[in-house]
């Protein structure tokens, strides 16, 4: 479903966010709501030429944006976002408010949203890692708690809404909107042939890395083992690794850039780059929650490089959880070796993350939010989901995993 500018008014929908992951997963439903949607970036993570060109890459309008708020602690980024967005929403209040995942931006989205008294839908709610150590668990439970809507990705995530008192009419089970985010974005099989043969990748044959969180980059033993770990898979197949700002500064401090020298790093990619190396990465390692989504969807092993996960749903067949150390290239080899069944297995093993329709459940969610009490045909609380959310298989079948020539 699209919603029309004649079922909600013009930049009616405040959808907060701040990150590129955030951008990428609400692509599709800021399409869909269309002229309602009123896009605020609070520069969490903020590039002007790169976020003009990501936008335009997903086909929606730049983001208005406020300034003062990247690079700040994140107690500085939440309190001045926070005042930002509520000048915002003094000024023009929307009638509903949108907020994705964990960051700074969508907790100070919430908060701004409750202060004003303005229905606030969260999308991705109800992930729990249960541990305290991880700035983001913090971030989701309060988001959850002041939320109106809790879109939860999966029936596990609702249960965890539900085992901490959140009442079940708030809770919808609509599917993660990253399945079609993948589904959207990934390159046509002759674009992903030429990006990998400009890398002189052969299908199947490299193992592509990301590392950026503080848990692993912040302490520089951590980082040190974590990059041997790679450094001697290297010496088997080619280790691609995209170098995040972040990681790219430590390994600087750190005086670690030796430890590159056998893998082939890469400048921060585009998404739909990103997801070409993923779909045809013999085995992938990385420490991003968004990762052990999008690899369900491509059928593809990873490693987790974590102490902990809010995703337990990628678990059960696609992804392991290793700390950093030499668990790390012992859980790599043993993907490896599982070799093509392996690959095939996974193909045929549907995505725990939904059907590819998570987005049009949540912009029906939204739409029913934000209008006024007296004009809804019914309550809010005991709106549904149309149709229910099915697990969608990978995006290709087990042949075309499998088959380098059909790259």
């Amino acid at each position: 479903m699209k919603i029309s500018s004649a079922s909600l008014p013009r930049r009616s929908v405040a959808v907060v966010l701040g990150t590129r992951p955030e951008l990428v997963k609400l692509a599709e439903l800021i399409r869909l709501l269309g002229p309602a949607a009123r896009v605020i970036h609070t520069g969490q993570h903020y590039d002007a030429e790169l976020s003009r060109d990501f936008a335009d890459g997903l086909g929606i309008p730049e983001p208005e944006r406020l300034t003062s708020v990247g690079g700040l602690p994140r107690a500085g980024q939440i309190a001045v976002a926070l005042n930002g967005l509520d000048a915002l929403f003094a000024a023009d209040p929307p009638r509903a408010v949108v907020v994705q995942g964990d960051t700074n931006a969508a907790l100070a989205g919430a908060l701004a949203a409750n202060t004003r008294g303005l229905p606030l839908v969260h999308v991705e709610a109800g992930l729990r890692s249960h541990d305290r150590a991880m700035p983001e668990e913090h971030n989701r439970v309060l988001i959850d708690h002041v939320a109106d809507v809790l879109c939860a990705a999966t029936p596990g995530n609702r249960a965890s809404l539900l085992s901490e008192g959140v009442s079940a009419e708030r809770v919808h089970v609509t599917g993660n909107t990253v399945v079609e985010s993948v589904r959207d974005n990934l390159p046509p099989a002759e674009d992903r042939r030429t990006a990998l043969s400009g890398l002189g990748l052969d299908p199947d044959g490299f193992l592509l890395a990301t590392v950026h969180r503080p848990e692993n980059t912040d302490d520089p033993a951590a980082l040190a083992v974590l990059l041997a770990e790679l450094a001697g898979l290297a010496h088997e197949l080619p280790v691609v690794l995209p170098l995040h700002p972040r990681t790219s500064a430590r390994i600087d401090a750190c005086g670690l850039q030796p430890l590159l020298d056998d893998i082939v790093t890469l400048p921060p990619v585009g998404y739909g780059t990103f997801l070409a190396l993923a779909r045809h990465a013999a085995v992938l390692v990385s420490d991003s929650g968004g990762v052990q989504e999008e690899t369900t969807v491509l059928g593809r092993p990873l490693v987790v490089v974590r102490r902990s996960t809010e995703r337990p749903e990628a678990m059960a067949e696609f992804a392991e959880l290793v700390p950093p150390g030499q668990e790390i290239g012992e859980a790599a080899r043993r993907r490896l070796a599982e070799g093509r069944p392996g690959l095939r297995h996974l193909a045929a093993v549907p995505s725990p993350f939904g059907d590819g329709h998570a987005s049009e459940r949540i912009a029906g969610l939204i739409d029913r939010a934000a209008r006024p009490a007296d004009s809804r045909s019914q309550p809010l609380s005991p709106v549904r989901p149309q149709s229910p959310v099915r697990p969608q298989a990978p995006v290709l079948s087990g042949e075309e995993v499998l088959a380098p020539a059909g790259v």
